[in-house]
């Protein structure tokens, strides 16, 4: 974490002081070709951009071709539903009023003691102690704790109301598909939107020995496979870290499911910032114990994640406008496509959600300001990484 922090702060404040000395040299300190090296960092930051929309598209589109959700073969009566909680009873009562009656072993695990009707209702004891923390404790807890006899246990957010459940594939872990929904703010939920056309990669994990993340709404995972692996480690990122751990110590079967789930979409820019400062720093620090391979995968990614709203902001506009990198060319035409393939990432999402959501398209033309709006956090997460878990805000 300590290298990527250092990097970017140091390029960050490079390409600004390289930029205003390339736009207004008058104003620029002597001894340094301050254009020729904006156009390296031009450079180098659409290379790296570039590197990793080739392997979203290799994923998605190569690796993941084809994938269709397995047929599903187990009903409620092979789940265990588990909702995590801090206190949030509203909330999660909506979410167990969404769940179909075959559903029909279903466990809140909170931190205080709330009145839900329709499920049962454990409090994770104050004097409980292990190395997870936060959510991750209380799930660890719940294992160790709660009595099971069923072949998966089910994880939802607290927020995670079930849009529509068939049933769950014959696999060791299941990611429930989620469809954010919109609670506050207007940005935040496009962003999430943006977020569901990126997240369409994920039809390729199954196909991978390590799924590159597992997040969102929901995750079932087989009783068995739990108690092998557990959930005690120290991570903000239980769901990812937990999937690494298994399909590093036993060859998992990793697939996804139809069951929807509609959690909220973060109801502020605060707090989506928060989310995504979490989810960046969280993953950095987990990639730790994957094999190099995956764990120079996940570190890149997060890099140029952090620097994509630099593409879309900077570097296509002075594109345009014949400025930097050469002033056109080869550069131009690469920054372009980058351009592109943020505008077919916002419209992959919106076609995701269905025909219902097909309005969601006019904000194409903010496709630039929602980059910022998904990335921003990511950028927070590798400058500042927080210490602990924060959930974030719901409305309910």
């Amino acid at each position: 974490m300590k290298i990527e922090r250092i990097t970017l702060t140091g390029v960050g404040a490079v390409f600004l002081v390289a930029a205003l000395a390339t736009l207004l040299p008058s104003l620029a300190p002597g001894g340094v070709d301050w254009h020729q090296l904006f156009n390296y960092l031009l450079w180098g930051t659409t290379v790296l951009f570039t590197g990793t929309a080739l392997v979203w598209i290799v994923l998605t589109y190569v690796v993941g071709r084809g994938y269709e959700e397995p047929d599903p073969v187990h009903g409620g009566d092979d789940i265990q539903v588990r909702i995590l909680t801090v206190d949030a009873a509203a909330v999660v009562q909506q979410t167990v009023d969404s769940l179909p009656e075959e559903l029909d072993d279903v466990r809140v695990v909170a931190e205080a003691d709330i009145d839900v009707a329709g499920a049962t209702v454990h409090v994770v004891p104050d004097a409980f102690d292990c190395d997870a923390v936060r959510k991750g404790r209380a799930i660890e807890w719940a294992r160790r704790t709660l009595d099971c006899e069923r072949e998966f246990v089910c994880y939802l957010d607290e927020d995670s109301v079930v849009d529509s459940f068939d049933g769950l594939p014959a696999a060791d872990v299941v990611q429930l598909r989620e469809q954010p929904r919109r609670t506050g703010s207007v940005w935040t939920y496009l962003a999430d939107v943006y977020r569901m056309g990126v997240q369409v990669e994920q039809r390729a994990f199954a196909r991978l020995s390590i799924p590159l993340f597992a997040w969102g709404g929901g995750i079932a995972v087989r009783s068995d496979l739990e108690d092998e692996v557990t959930w005690d480690r120290e991570t903000i990122v239980e769901d990812t870290a937990f999937v690494w751990a298994a399909a590093q110590q036993v060859d998992i079967d990793f697939e996804l499911a139809t069951t929807t789930c509609r959690n909220e979409a973060p109801p502020s820019l605060t707090e989506i910032l928060q989310q995504r400062r979490r989810w960046a720093a969280g993953n950095v620090e987990a990639s730790t114990d994957l094999p190099l391979g995956y764990q120079l995968l996940t570190r890149v990614r997060n890099y140029a994640w952090a620097l994509s709203p630099v593409v879309t902001m900077v570097v296509v506009p002075l594109s345009l406008l014949g400025v930097g990198a050469g002033a056109g060319g080869l550069f131009a035409a690469v920054s372009l496509l980058l351009g592109a393939l943020t505008l077919f990432w916002y419209l992959r999402g919106v076609s995701y959600y269905g025909r219902e959501q097909l309005p969601l398209a006019v904000a194409v033309p903010l496709a630039p300001l929602i980059t910022v709006v998904h990335s921003m956090g990511t950028v927070a997460g590798i400058l500042a990484p927080p210490t602990e878990f924060r959930v974030t805000e719901k409305v309910g």
